[in-house]
């Protein structure tokens, strides 16, 4: 967990720092930094980090972050879809079970994994009205609710 944080800090500091035209030069860039990581974990953390290209002005795009106000902007809409889908949430084990309302599976599904929660390994989003979430290991229920609520302050049990 704390790896994958790490990993991301300095990713945001390469892209802040170089000029990174494609995956592969960032690659290069954390393998000097000591990073040992697969092209598609690279992706997964670019997405993440809402990670774009834009144009370097010549003949080519760069690697940009998003400005404070739109990564804010875009955590409030996670937390509104969680809020306005969710019923409860129970778990047992490393498997957490979140109730929507119906046709709420999804939006909930993708607010929970673009909160940027470790202890959520991933979701998965039921038809219509439920959402599965694996937990990692040695993370109890209460431990995934204690950081949803760091996340989700208006959370109720």
């Amino acid at each position: 967990m704390k790896e994958r944080l790490i990993r991301l800090k300095a990713v945001r500091k390469l892209i802040k720092t170089y000029r990174i035209e494609s995956q592969e030069t960032l690659l290069g860039h954390l393998q000097k930094e000591g990073f040992i990581v697969t092209q598609a974990t690279l992706s997964r953390d670019l997405k993440l980090l809402k990670v774009g290209k834009i144009s370097d002005g010549h003949n080519g795009y760069v690697y940009s972050l998003p400005g404070d106000d739109e990564r804010r902007e875009t955590g409030r809409t996670y937390v509104h879809d969680f809020l306005r889908g969710y019923i409860s949430i129970d778990w047992s084990g490393a498997m957490a079970v979140i109730k929507t309302y119906s046709g709420h599976s999804d939006s909930v599904a993708l607010a929970v994994d673009n909160l940027g929660l470790d202890d959520v390994l991933g979701t998965i989003a039921g038809r219509d009205n439920t959402v599965f979430v694996c937990l990692r290991e040695g993370i109890t229920g209460e431990g995934f609710m204690a950081r949803m609520k760091e996340s989700i302050p208006e959370l109720e049990d």
